[in-house]
């Protein structure tokens, strides 16, 4: 079965980094784009960045430009979000996702990873 699993979330001050990672199995990884997604309590799932299948083309919400990276492995089956300077508003649960159109609406995207979570102190 088809399996996302993420990692590399926690704590950390404003004006840090982290960097997370999404592992895919039991798909054909380089046939899907990878999107990440973030959901704060109280607040909808909302869409942080995507990036197509071979890396070549990425796209961004506005408050994440230039501080947030998405990328990907297409070896290791692997997306990464890298984030710096991170916020106090970043604080969500952050989800990737699997996607083979590569927009940036949730209810297209076919896989789930359970999530992890993100708390920027400020």
């Amino acid at each position: 079965q088809v399996q996302l699993v993420e990692s590399g979330g926690g704590l950390v001050q404003a004006g840090g980094s982290l960097r997370l990672s999404c592992a895919a199995s039991g798909l054909a990884f380089s046939n899907y784009a990878m999107g990440w997604f973030r959901q704060a309590p109280g607040k909808e799932r909302e869409f942080v960045a995507v990036i197509n299948w071979s890396g070549g083309s990425t796209y961004y919400t506005d408050s994440v430009k230039g501080r947030f990276t998405i990328s990907r492995d297409n070896a290791k089956n692997t997306v990464y979000l890298q984030m710096n300077s991170l916020k106090p508003e970043d604080t969500a649960v952050y989800y990737c996702g699997a996607n083979r159109a590569g927009t940036y609406i949730a209810a297209t995207y076919d896989y789930w990873g359970q999530g992890t979570q993100v708390t920027v102190s400020s």
